[in-house]
């Protein structure tokens, strides 16, 4: 059996080399494409690049269910995952940045990037299924501890690091650093051998595929009382926000004249130090206050940070000098208000989990926050080039002020 300190350190290995090339496409990548001269709409399609996020659930089962013995049920996913992760970072080393551009080299990075996100998403059920297995109840606060931070530290490293090392080193020496700390993060689960009682399934041949009508099954279960469905409601309107406002604030960071090095740095890095904070925050609160309380204090916060980018936008558009501490400072309050709200919701998706369908359960609730952001973020880009970031931001922000009602109701029925 592995000991308690190789399993935090596997699991730490495995959530960083996932969240290598998710931070570089989330943080670094509207960066660069702004700064090549792609349209907002342009960068507002490749949010449809998280879609294999949103829809995992339908091969999940596949990956509890089929895996090769000899090898450990997950390591026979999880390495294979990871090293084609490395070869698609290593193909797009070649790629010339100067191209992006052209719509012919736009649309394979693209589909490169896809790739690697169905790979991702794919390490990311076999993680999750190796860490419910390994981890006892006593380990499982740690064992997320380390989850967190080994995601966190990808999203670091994969977009601020990557955006500062652009200032200094060529393109395709970047993505093969990148590469080889994937490769680097592999050596640990190489080395791993997983124990022979996780070899064996437990799921019966009807429940492998996740169809259609078991989805219709999962929204009933939002139905049987209307505070469920209230419940619904807010997990339909939650991320509205964030998924208008996506393809918007890395790239108004280039337009106001940030430099890679100052966003890589001083916006992405900074912007995660502030969200593991509000991470900290939140969990804190949740001694002193419900839940309820909680996501209604940290929305209308996340109102403020949005308000706080439209006055940005509005002083971009005037003309106006404004000096970088703001910037960055309206940047660190948005990601650790952002964080806050993730540690809130989570908990109360699990609330709403029941407890012998948790894990579906869990994984369709996040799917559905993930949809909603994903589909408005690959629209938003439209109407940010035809409105211009002030209008628009400002739209977004009264529209956020909207989502609130949902939350309000949802909080009203809680007896």
């Amino acid at each position: 059996m592995p000991t308690t300190r190789h399993i935090y350190l596997l699991l730490f290995s495995l959530y960083w080399a996932q969240g290598l090339p998710v931070g570089f496409m989330t943080h670094a990548l509207p960066v660069i494409l702004r700064a090549q001269g792609v349209s907002l709409a342009h960068i507002g399609g490749f949010g449809l690049l998280m879609l294999p996020w949103s829809i995992k659930i339908f091969w999940a089962p596949l990956v509890d269910h089929f895996g090769y013995s000899a090898f450990g049920h997950y390591r026979s996913w999880i390495i294979p995952a990871q090293l084609l992760s490395v070869i698609v970072l290593i193909g797009l080393s070649f790629l010339p940045i100067q191209a992006l551009n052209q719509p012919a080299y736009l649309l394979a990075f693209f589909m490169a990037l896809l790739s690697m996100n169905v790979v991702g998403a794919t390490q990311d059920i076999a993680t999750d299924g190796l860490a419910v297995n390994l981890l006892k109840n006593e380990q499982q606060h740690w064992g997320n501890t380390f989850q967190v931070v080994g995601s966190r530290l990808g999203f670091i490293v994969g977009g601020g690091a990557i955006l500062w090392a652009l200032d200094g080193l060529d393109w395709q020496n970047t993505f093969l650093v990148l590469a080889g700390l994937v490769l680097l993060n592999t050596l640990p689960i190489l080395c791993f051998k997983e124990p022979t009682r996780f070899k064996t399934s437990q799921l019966v041949t009807d429940q492998v595929l996740f169809s259609w009508s078991k989805v219709k099954d999962y929204v009933s279960y939002f139905h049987q009382t209307r505070h469920l469905f209230l419940w619904l409601m807010v997990l339909m309107t939650f991320k509205i926000a964030d998924g208008l406002s996506g393809p918007l604030l890395k790239p108004l960071m280039i337009d106001l004249g940030l430099t890679f090095s100052q966003i890589g740095i001083y916006v992405t890095m900074l912007g995660a130090l502030a969200a593991l904070i509000g991470a900290g925050i939140a969990g804190i609160s949740l001694k002193y206050m419900s839940r309820a309380n909680a996501l209604l204090s940290f929305s209308v916060l996340k109102i403020l940070s949005l308000a706080g980018y439209t006055w940005l936008a509005f002083q971009y558009e005037a003309k106006r000098q404004i000096e970088t501490w703001i910037i960055y400072l309206i940047n660190a309050f948005e990601d650790m208000i952002s964080a806050m709200l993730l540690v809130i919701m989570l908990t109360l998706v699990m609330q709403y989990s029941r407890k012998h369908l948790a894990g579906t359960d869990f994984t369709f609730q996040v799917a559905l926050l993930a949809t909603v952001s994903g589909g408005l973020y690959s629209l938003s880009g439209i109407f940010g080039d035809l409105w211009g970031y002030a209008d628009y931001l400002a739209f977004i922000t009264l529209l956020a002020l909207m989502c609130l009602f949902p939350i309000l109701k949802w909080k009203k029925s809680i007896s």
